[in-house]
Formats: structure tokens, sequence, C-alpha cells
């Protein structure tokens, strides 16, 4: 007994640069059982409907990472998304291309700089030239020295990860969640001689521009994780480095400033976050801070039970997770 269908609406981003002035949606509706992959749909919608639309894709496995496009505003694998639920959550698919490229036609992005990026963080082992491995001979690692290279290994480089970030959007100097996942892939392999040039060029290059909003983690189709990867980065590199620019100064500061009394001393951080020279730089913006808000200049009071966040420090400390 074939499998019941339902009537799928296509909203598909349309657009070709060369001939038209700015982006239009076309409607497409086919009859297709639930479970279809949206990439399915897509491709009868050019067989049978409209041969001119311009897409993406390869594997249809979920192994290659060419159909990574938005489906209904999120990043996904359109080979892996099945029509069933975007269509009883939102009543239609909208398909658009990935964000933070730009668009080649229709469906399709340039990805340079996504592969920029990767390609900048030196995606491969620094060996020390000094002591170079033994050419033919293995090079063993412990799994546990392994098991830190948690799940980076099942990156695919879709770019779902870099088209669901906001900090790329509003730095586009900023890496992009899978390059910083990757390059702490490498920080962590015992085989790598780079470790600490890593984290020193990638402080100021980036590292700290992440917001922490977790979209990439939840656009990998692989649970790859980036946002929690570029945590450790951090922590490592303060740990390495301690606060050498702003972004790893804030971090530090942030966790003894609320060490000292278990609430945030506000102007305490501006200081330890842009010293004594950058405060002046911003005299006016605190001072139109100070009107709105004139409690800032206030130290706060040591917080009941402040014991309990000693504590906390303590174990954190002791553990060897004193990161920010």
């Amino acid at each position: 007994m074939p499998d019941a269908t339902v009537s799928a609406t296509f909203d598909v981003y349309r657009f070709d640069p060369a001939k038209d002035a700015k982006p239009r949606y076309d409607r497409y509706t086919l009859e297709l059982a639930p479970h279809t992959p949206i990439l399915s749909g897509l491709l009868r919608i050019r067989a049978e409907l409209d041969p001119s639309l311009a897409l993406r894709y390869s594997c249809r496995s979920a192994i290659c990472g060419s159909c990574a496009m938005q489906v209904n505003s999120k990043s996904r694998l359109a080979c892996e998304t099945p029509i069933g639920p975007e269509l009883a959550r939102h009543g239609r698919i909208v398909v658009e291309p990935m964000r933070n490229q730009p668009v080649l036609r229709d469906l399709v992005v340039d990805q340079e700089p996504f592969w920029r990026h990767y390609e900048q963080i030196e995606p491969h082992l620094i060996l020390d030239p000094r002591r170079p491995m033994p050419e033919g001979t293995p090079n063993p690692m412990s799994p546990e020295e392994v098991e830190r290279f948690r799940e980076t290994p099942r990156c695919i480089a879709c770019g779902a990860c870099f088209s669901a970030c906001p900090a790329v959007e509003a730095d586009p100097a900023f890496p992009g969640p899978m390059a910083l996942a990757k390059l702490y892939r490498f920080v962590v392999d015992p085989r790598d001689q780079a470790h600490q040039d890593r984290l020193v060029r990638i402080q100021p290059g980036g590292l700290w521009t992440c917001l922490r909003c977790h979209l990439c983690t939840e656009a990998c189709p692989k649970d790859v994780r980036p946002s929690e990867r570029i945590r450790d980065l951090k922590e490592l590199a303060v740990r390495a480095l301690g606060g050498t620019e702003p972004g790893s100064r804030h971090a530090v500061g942030f966790k003894n400033n609320i060490r000292d009394r278990g609430l945030l001393e506000e102007s305490k951080l501006v200081r330890q976050t842009s010293g004594l020279a950058g405060v002046a730089s911003q005299i006016g913006q605190g001072l139109r801070l100070y009107r709105k808000k004139p409690e800032i200049l206030r130290a706060p009071h040591r917080i009941e039970g402040y014991d309990e966040v000693e504590k906390i420090y303590e174990t954190l400390d002791s553990d060897g997770e004193g990161g920010p």
C-alpha cells in the first residue's frame, strides 16, 4: 500500500545576480509523503516544474554537506530534513540559501569566506622541524588523548554553523564556529608543536568575538558542538596566556570580580577589561551611563551565603576548571 501523501508548498528563494535586480520567492506545490527529504522535493521541482532552479547537492546521505541551506530560517541539511515536521510546524517550507555568504544563484552560495577562514587556522599538524616524526614509523596516541578531540572529527564542513552565526554576520573577520572547532582539535593534539602560537594568534584574531548564543551547535547536523569547543579554546587560552587583550581580560576580570563579593562590581570590571587608558577614552560614554544608572559607581555589598560562592571557586580551581 503506497504511503499517504500531503500537499507540500515550497516557497523557494530565487535570485540570479546577472539578471535580477532583487530576489524573489517562487511557490511550488507537490504531493509528497511526509517522510520525503526536502532535497528530494527540490529535485522534483527542478525535474518536473522548473528546470532553471539552481542548488548544490551530492551524496544525499548527510555525508558530504553540500546541500546545507536555510529551511524555515534554520540551517539544515536538505537531504536529511523531512517535509512532514516542517509542514506541521510552519504550514509551508521556505527554502533559502545559506547566510553570511554571497549568493551566486538561487540556493547556491559562494563559500569562499567559509573556506578562507578555515585555511587561515592552518588545519593540519605543525611539527617541530628539529624533531621530525620518523618516516614510516607510527606515532600512536592513547585513548585519553584521542578523547580530548571531543566531537570535532565528526565535522563534515557543511557550513551550517557558519550560516547560523550572528558573530559572522556582525563581523566578517570572525573565523566562524567550524574554523574555531577545528583549531581546538589541533590545539589539543599532543603531536602538534604550535599550541602556544595558535592560541596567541587566535585571541586578537576573533576568539572572543563569539557571542555564546549556541546557534552553531543547534544548527550542526553532526552534533559537533562548536560553541562548546570555542568555550574550551577560551579556557585554554586564558590558562596558557592569561588576560592578554580585552576579551580575555574581560573574562578573567569577570571571574575575579564576582569572587570578591558574589556580585558584579561593574565599574571595576570596566577597569579590569580596558585599563586606565581605556577608561579614560570612554569617559563620555561613562558619564552618560552614570546619569542613567548612578549605582554603577557603588561597590556592592558581600552577599549573604558568600561562603558558598567561595566553595564553588575552590572546587573549580581544584578541578582545573578555573577558566572563564
